[in-house]
């Protein structure tokens, strides 16, 4: 699924238009992206939670000359999984009703 196909399944099922649809989902992820920025840990009970990894710098190797490079250290964003998501997928989707609003 891409954002595209988000903002059309939003503007479908919200009755909104898709200015309106593509308006909410721009500020979803802005938000998000805004929290994780600022090292803030989401979750969306049922869903999962995202948080920052940090990590340290180190000496990596370049996989095509084999030089030896520096790596900064660096946060990178981390999804965990939540338990009612992953039971749903590994029933599948069948058994998965989309509620309407």
């Amino acid at each position: 699924m891409t954002k595209a196909d988000l903002i059309t399944v939003l503007e479908k099922q919200a009755s909104l238009s898709t200015k309106q649809a593509e308006k909410v989902v721009n500020i979803c992820f802005d938000t998000m992206i805004e929290a994780l920025f600022d090292d803030e840990r989401i979750e969306i009970r049922g869903f999962g939670s995202f948080a920052n990894r940090n990590y340290k710098a180190y000496e990596g190797r370049n996989p095509k000359t084999g030089k030896i490079v520096k790596v900064e250290p660096k946060k990178v964003p981390f999804f965990k999984v939540g338990k009612e998501l992953k039971e749903k997928v590994d029933e599948g989707k069948d058994k998965y009703v989309i509620r309407e609003a």
